[in-house]
């Protein structure tokens, strides 16, 4: 393990080079946090839960569960958000506990597939969607095809969307909040409106909420009743990934040491509360043995509340919803490339800031030309799901820092002390733990091919560090 590099609490500033404007006010934060977790999880996950929990209660407490133990990360996250709060979030607070390589290959496996997927399927997603409304831009329409890859005019569309995303962030810090933040009013106000028309003057039943013929436990052995919410959490932990997304821009939070934990824990809660209304809606609109069988409840139950008709409209809603979490994706993504490039371990051209537009706009666009080959490549969600394991050991390595860096450097001014510390972090480190183990063990291939992309990061990383100490040389 190399040494981590001594912490840099305040940037100093230097006048002959741009600098990132600290631009987002609190809300602006909890607004790109709650739209980063929210993309289009919440529209298809309902059925993976009620599979292995065919129990009303259950299948609403797993969601409470699930926002809990996320916020037993998130306070530790906020902990050290509060003591380095630069742009890189996640990455700065590996590379303080365990040094530049650990660092390195988390963003790097942001850079590769994460982040650079997610960006690719929400844009496709959200095109796809948008077929469903307007035909011109419908997924059935192959406009060209080659090596066995079908390039449809959704993919064509998701890769405008790409483009409008990566401009209007790379022109100002200003354009790109405007941009995210009335997409996500836009999209809180399309799911208030599917909640309170549902019970308003839909046709649903709350008889639905009463369990016919099991108990809370399902008739199952206690182990087994474990194993079934183990297999349902995955679904919700799915569903609250994004959290982390603030951090990434702590660089340009205003107050940042304040405002980044706070958007954390306020940004999970506003998430869980909408969560448990979509839910309790799906529910009040179809029994658990329905929603088991639909892949898109949110359609399934609109057409069971209102008409068929409905459930089309519902598409660009889900639509709106994908592309506010890609605008989140795209704005805050960039900000890690440009804190690996600033240390040397990264394309240095995505280290410049724009003098005009005070933006990481290199970064900005090599993310999304990256983006743009990863969506005609079609492979964007087959690719995640090799790292999705990743990102979790990322999120507990992370918290397991948070207990190191204590230990290392109690003398870090810390203006927030994550809440419960050591038991709440610590019950996040074992179900974080235990959950990548499961994930290992269960899937080995796909765990395989996760390492795999990550470890191919290395010789890069090796290649950047001996650039870098040339160029130290040189000078």
């Amino acid at each position: 393990m190399e040494t981590p590099a001594a912490p840099t609490i305040e940037t100093p500033v230097d006048n002959s080079q741009p600098n990132l404007i600290r631009g987002l006010s609190l809300l602006d934060s909890v607004l790109l946090l709650v739209s980063g977790i929210i993309g289009s999880s919440i529209f298809l996950t309902a059925k993976d839960i009620a599979g292995p929990l065919p129990q009303p209660m259950l299948f609403l407490l797993v969601w409470v569960i699930g926002g809990v133990i996320s916020l037993f990360g998130c306070v530790a996250f906020a902990e050290l958000g509060s003591m380095f709060p630069e742009s890189g979030g996640q990455y700065v607070y590996l590379r303080e506990a365990y040094g530049d390589l650990v660092a390195f290959l988390y963003g790097w496996m942001l850079f590769a597939v994460a982040n650079g997927g997610s960006i690719a399927a929400l844009a496709v997603a959200a095109a796809v969607y948008s077929g469903q409304v307007f035909p011109i831009v419908s997924q059935e329409h192959v406009v060209v095809a080659f090596a066995g890859i079908a390039i449809t005019r959704a993919h064509l569309f998701g890769l405008f969307l790409i483009a409008i995303l990566t401009y209007v962030n790379v022109v100002g810090l200003r354009w790109g909040t405007l941009l995210q933040n009335l997409s996500t009013w836009t999209k809180f106000a399309a799911m208030a409106a599917f909640v309170v028309l549902g019970f308003a003057i839909g046709k649903g039943d709350w008889s639905h909420f009463r369990a016919h013929g099991v108990g809370l436990t399902m008739g199952l052995h206690p182990t087994q009743l474990i194993s079934a919410m183990g297999i349902a959490l995955i679904a919700v932990f799915w569903a609250y990934d994004g959290w982390v997304y603030i951090t990434w821009v702590a660089g340009e939070v205003k107050e940042p040491r304040r405002n980044v934990p706070l958007a954390m824990v306020l940004g999970v809660l506003v998430v869980g509360v909408i969560y448990m209304a979509m839910n309790v809606t799906y529910l009040y609109a179809l029994p658990l043995t329905e929603i088991a069988k639909h892949e898109t409840i949110a359609h399934a139950a609109a057409a069971a509340l209102f008409s068929p008709h409905a459930a089309v409209w519902l598409s660009l809603m889900i639509a709106i919803s994908c592309f506010s979490a890609a605008a989140t994706c795209t704005l805050s993504g960039a900000r890690v490339y440009l804190a690996m490039a600033q240390d040397g371990v990264f394309f240095k051209r995505m280290a410049v800031i724009h003098p005009k537009w005070r933006t990481p706009a290199f970064s900005l666009i090599g993310q999304g030309i990256w983006a743009a080959l990863l969506t005609l490549s079609g492979r964007y969600d087959q690719l995640y799901t090799y790292v999705i394991y990743g990102m979790v050991l990322s999120y507990t390595l992370t918290v397991i820092g948070m207990f190191l860096l204590r230990w290392r450097r109690p003398d870090i001014p810390r203006p927030y002390r994550c809440t419960g510390y050591p038991w709440l972090p610590a019950i996040y480190v074992l179900v974080g733990a235990a959950w990548t183990l499961n994930t290992i063990i269960t899937r080995p291939t796909e765990a395989f091919w996760g390492t795999a992309i990550v470890l191919v990061g290395v010789p890069g990383y090796l290649y950047w560090k001996r650039s870098n100490r040339k160029a130290a040389a040189v000078e």
